[in-house]
This record gives C-alpha cells, structure tokens and sequence, in this order.
C-alpha cells in the first residue's frame, strides 16, 4: 500500500481534522511504532505502521485480499489521468483503499490482485522474489521449434536479455498457436514484446496465475474476495519471507 502522510491518516480515522491533527502531532502528542513523531511530512503505511496518540492506538486497517478479472480496455492503475475505467473502479465499494499488484496493459486481460497489504504488495512484485506469473498466450502463426526453445532460454530485448521461462500446453488451431507462459519477471509489455521480437503478432494475451493465486472461472468484470485455503497459500508468502524487504 502507499505511504500516506501522518496527519491525513489521523484525518481519515476520525482523530482530528488534518489541520487540528497537525497541531496534535506538533505537540508531541502522536507516536508512530513506538516513537514520537512531530515532523509534518512523515508518512505511514496504515496497513503496517502503529500510530498511538495520546496513548491510544488507532485501529490498523483491516488488510483485505481481492481478484479481478480485468477485462480488455481497463487501466491497470490506481487512477488515470485519461479518465479511463480503471481497475480500482471494480472495488471503490470496498471501505478500505485498495491498490492493484502489478500490471496489465490496456489490451490485456485476466488477474488481477488488489489489496491494501503493502508488504505483501511487494513480495508479490519486486524481481527479487522470482514470483511466477502464467499466462495463456495466443499467436498468429505456428510457432516454430526454435523459437519457442528461445521464448524458454531468453530474448534480447532492448532493457536486456529476458530470464528463463516455461513454455507449456502448446496447441495449434487454424495456423495460430496457444501455449502457457510461465514467467518470473514483470517487465513493460514484456510477453508482447518478446513475442514481437521473434516475428509473431499476440492476439490474446491473458494472465491466469500470480503466485499461488489462479483465475479459475471468474468472469470478466467480476471480483472476488480471497479467502479460505487461496488466502492462506497467499499469506504463506509473507511468511516464508519473513520482514524481509528489496
């Protein structure tokens, strides 16, 4: 989740409007994990952060877990500056403030996650956590022996040589190919390019798995709160990595 600054935050929870929350904070009055805070511009993570004031804790933000099917021609943002329909449109009746984990662009469809947990945000997206993502891919063409031992090995992109991947399901239909893609990285655009970058057009271009988390059967437009077994393997990941952070 976003950092937002002290005084909003005391705003937010009902505390003091943010100018009389600034005089609370200037007077010494507001703690954040322990620690007196006066200065204005210091930020919190709501989900993470503890703030006392006077004395008295304020109530964390319940962390929520949801997925979205995200249809062709939505933005994968928090806002834009277009006014397109965005991903936080599908969930702005949700009390808490909720933030998409990771992207897809504009042409693209399928998971989405959004959650107000910050840390487990960025396990999900820092390289350093070799998260995989899988997508089903459709191409025009068949799609040659050699290069689909490329799409595994690495392309060279101009940002440099892509990791290795799994290419798996290969199916041919009407002179176009189908296949999964399992990939540990997130660059911009990178299945279409890597695919471009070999000769061949992405018709489609759906991303079913992040994580231990899979799309199933959820129609597009629609979310779903994660819960059950999915939220455990989900939180498991914070686990495994304990506080770390990249």
């Amino acid at each position: 989740m976003k950092k937002i600054r002290l005084q909003k935050y005391m705003a937010r929870a009902g505390i003091a409007s943010r100018r009389q929350s600034e005089e609370i904070i200037a007077a010494g009055r507001v703690k954040v994990n322990g620690k007196i805070v006066q200065e204005m511009g210091t930020k919190i993570d709501p989900a993470i952060d503890q703030v006392e004031v006077d004395g008295e804790e304020i109530e964390r933000e319940k962390l929520r877990y949801f997925k979205l099917h995200k249809p062709v021609g939505v933005i994968s943002s928090a806002s834009d500056p277009q006014g397109r329909k965005t991903v936080v449109d599908y969930v702005n009746h949700i009390p808490q403030r909720l933030y998409p984990v990771g992207r897809l662009d504009y042409n693209s469809r399928g998971l989405i996650l959004l959650t107000n947990d910050g840390r487990l945000t960025n396990i999900l997206t820092h390289p350093s956590f070799e998260i995989t993502k899988t997508y089903q891919v459709l191409i025009a063409k068949i799609l040659a022996a050699e290069d689909l031992k490329k799409l595994e090995q690495g392309v060279r992109l101009k940002d440099g040589l892509t990791a290795p991947a799994r290419v798996s399901s290969v199916s041919f239909t009407e002179g176009n190919t189908t296949f999964m893609f399992t990939i540990r990285e997130g660059r911009k655009r990178q299945i279409r390019r890597m695919v471009a970058t070999l000769g061949y057009e992405v018709l489609d271009l759906k991303r079913i798995k992040m994580g231990p988390i899979r799309l199933k059967d959820l129609k597009p437009g629609k979310v779903q709160e994660i819960t059950g077994v999915e939220l455990e393997k989900l939180l498991s990941l914070k686990d495994r990595y304990g506080s770390t952070s990249k």
